[in-house]
């Protein structure tokens, strides 16, 4: 196993395509950490520690950034803009069976076309992102009073830095190796893992090594949950019917359609996160209002965000009724059953058709409450391991972990494939 394993790694090193594709990637997460610790002009460092520390949801939010928002530094939104613009669209194929028949029924062409539509609407929303953001953070007094001028060019420059990492996530996937925006959000998840083992190096305790044992355990089971999940699957078994073209037998082939227990990915989990922080940043701007009445009623409402209990539950059901939603639009039955017609296949003992397309849409249903379940879990697990160990610096990052088990094994998948062609 070794020596295949080093046979690989070799001919990874040897191969002058294969090298410069990894180098490549190497390069452009090179380039994104040094523009991470680039901040914006007139930022209040002590005010700036201060806030985060009283917010627990943007030190999450943070994590995806890789430490650029901590920072306030020119690409303090990351990628978000362009995961925003792409979960809009995918909510407009509902909407629009055009931009539907684009994004599925027309090849890779019309998945091109799609996605550029995605990048366009990225502009906007940057810009919106960015300036609803630096307006917040003016009002808590963490930037310095800005003239007009100067607090457009920040805006400017945030929502440039924001449009420059999607192109360096396209380029990523073009020229390197995986999904490029996939890539960077697990870059920026790793560059925060060094600080995190320093806290709890720095706070070491003899008393603790049970506890520190305890969470070593969990989070190896944590890993090995998210792989098994992202990894299974539920085949359907499909066959092709025998067909006679010219004197020769076509299909009796048996093969399966592979159902993914987790379909939805990381989607649903940034859905809840985007609902749960536009109400928040709206409250913390009605704070600093002089409106006394206005003020009250949102350090109200700001209370039972702050509360542990509610906060994991709207999470948990966010998250869980997301991942229901965002596989019926990504996972069509009625259109699988008619590909499956016109190809001559069906599933034995299930009749084509409508029928076969109430077949899938049940199994799915039922494999994707197992798939929510698990979502929901893995999102409000950073707040439970708090509770219960009542240090922050242990809290395991399920979302985190799922992302980066996510993109390792995509990573891996995507380098043997490349392998194997080189090989062959």
């Amino acid at each position: 196993m070794f020596s295949t394993f080093a046979q690989k790694i070799k001919l990874i090193f040897s191969d002058k395509n294969l090298r410069n594709r990894i180098l490549f990637v190497l390069g452009a997460l090179v380039v994104f950490r040094l523009l991470a610790v680039v901040p914006i002009p007139g930022v209040d460092a002590e005010q700036l520690a201060a806030f985060f520390g009283q917010n627990q949801f943007l030190n999450l939010l943070d994590i995806f950034s890789g430490g650029g928002l901590s920072n306030l530094s020119i690409v303090m939104l990351g990628v978000g803009p362009y995961i925003t613009a792409s979960i809009i669209m995918q909510l407009m194929t509902i909407m629009s069976p055009k931009l539907k028949a684009l994004n599925t029924e027309e090849g890779e062409i019309g998945r091109q076309k799609f996605t550029q539509y995605s990048r366009y609407l990225t502009v906007p929303l940057a810009f919106v992102q960015a300036f609803g953001f630096l307006m917040l953070l003016s009002r808590q007094g963490i930037i310095v009073d800005l003239s007009f001028f100067a607090f457009m060019v920040n805006v400017t420059v945030v929502a440039a830095g924001s449009i420059l990492l999607m192109w360096i996530g396209e380029l990523v996937s073009e020229f390197g190796i995986g999904n490029g925006v996939s890539v960077i959000i697990f870059a920026g998840i790793v560059a925060a893992l060094p600080s995190k083992f320093s806290q709890v190096l720095f706070s070491y305790d003899p008393s603790q090594i049970p506890l520190y044992l305890g969470f070593l355990v969990a989070a190896l089971l944590v890993t090995a949950g998210v792989v098994i999940i992202a990894e299974a699957e539920r085949p359907v078994p499909v066959t092709y019917a025998k067909q006679v073209r010219g004197g020769r037998t076509y299909g009796g082939v048996q093969s399966y359609l592979p159902l993914r227990v987790n379909q939805a990915g990381v989607i649903p989990i940034i859905f809840a996160l985007s609902i749960l922080l536009f109400p928040q940043m709206i409250l913390n701007f009605l704070v600093t209002l002089e409106n006394a009445q206005v003020v009250s009623i949102a350090q109200t409402i700001l209370g039972y965000f702050q509360n542990q209990w509610f906060y994991g539950g709207a999470y948990f059901v966010l998250v869980f009724l997301f991942t229901y939603f965002y596989t019926a639009v990504t996972f069509d039955p009625q259109s699988i059953a008619t590909n499956l017609q016109k190809s001559g296949a069906f599933i034995p003992g299930v009749r084509p058709g409508a029928a076969t397309a109430e077949y899938l849409g049940n199994i799915l249903t039922r494999i994707t409450l197992v798939g929510a379940v698990f979502l929901g879990a893995i999102a409000v697990l950073p707040l439970a391991m708090q509770a219960i160990t009542g240090a922050s610096s242990l809290a395991i990052g399920g979302t985190a972990v799922l992302i980066v088990v996510s993109v390792v094994l995509d990573l891996v998948r995507k380098t043997e494939a490349q392998i194997s062609v080189r090989e062959y």
